[in-house]
């Protein structure tokens, strides 16, 4: 999946940028680099790579500006990199339309492996569509559209309201949503699955019924309904 790829490393520690970009070349990916919001933009919106790998901490457009300038041209993958311990930045990416996130200091072989998930799961998979009670998934195309309306989702929403509907019904575990989603095991108080979720519940709106589309089971899971 990673041969030829390109990946958008934007952080302004040249040093840590370096040194990923040998590490991630030797994995055999193309790396493009930026040390600032704005050049960082202009790439990501313009050389339209694989995914994104977006420091928090810029100079001048923050991390956070970016991600919201490039969420309206863009569902390309992005993972944030942030301070350890600052849950406040991680569910902030989050809410404005990251994939996953990263805090740093870390292995770069982590990143490697959250970047091969992201981008397995954005990958074209078989023909089949999906559909409950007017949500109509393309696998193929990775195109939703809800009552024929079409609704932008980022890769890891697009993977979660997959997995979802290929439950037909049945509760399925943070757990396990964060595995198809994110390629990775659910961490100990890591909200990104429900963050995701919250954000996915926003663009569907409450099912033909009234209710949420996407409930809440306490201690099992979420569960996407269907009233038709």
């Amino acid at each position: 999946m990673n041969e030829n790829g390109t990946i958008l490393i934007v952080d302004d520690d040249e040093s840590l940028g370096s040194m990923l970009a040998d590490f991630l070349s030797a994995e055999g990916w193309n790396i493009a680099l930026a040390t600032d919001g704005h050049s960082g933009l202009e790439q990501a919106t313009q050389d339209a790579p694989d995914a994104v790998v977006l420091d928090v901490m810029l100079p001048g457009m923050g991390g956070f500006d970016v991600l919201r300038a490039l969420r309206q041209k863009s569902m390309v993958p992005v993972i944030m990199l942030t301070a350890r311990g600052d849950e406040t930045d991680r569910i902030v990416g989050l809410e404005l339309g990251a994939d996953d996130y990263l805090p740093k200091p870390f292995n770069p072989r982590e990143l490697a492996a959250r970047l091969r998930a992201i981008l397995r799961r954005v990958a074209p998979d078989d023909a089949a569509v999906l559909n409950q009670d007017g949500l109509n998934m393309d696998r193929q195309s990775r195109r939703v559209t809800l009552d024929e309306q079409v609704i932008s989702l980022t890769g890891a929403e697009f993977s979660i309201l997959e997995r979802l509907l290929l439950a037909q019904g049945e509760v399925v575990s943070k757990d396990e949503l964060c595995r198809h989603a994110l390629g990775r095991e659910l961490l100990p108080y890591d909200r990104s699955v429900d963050t995701h979720i919250s954000r996915l519940r926003g663009k569907l709106g409450d099912a033909r019924s009234g209710e949420p589309r996407i409930q809440s089971i306490r201690g099992r899971g979420y569960i996407l309904i269907d009233t038709s």
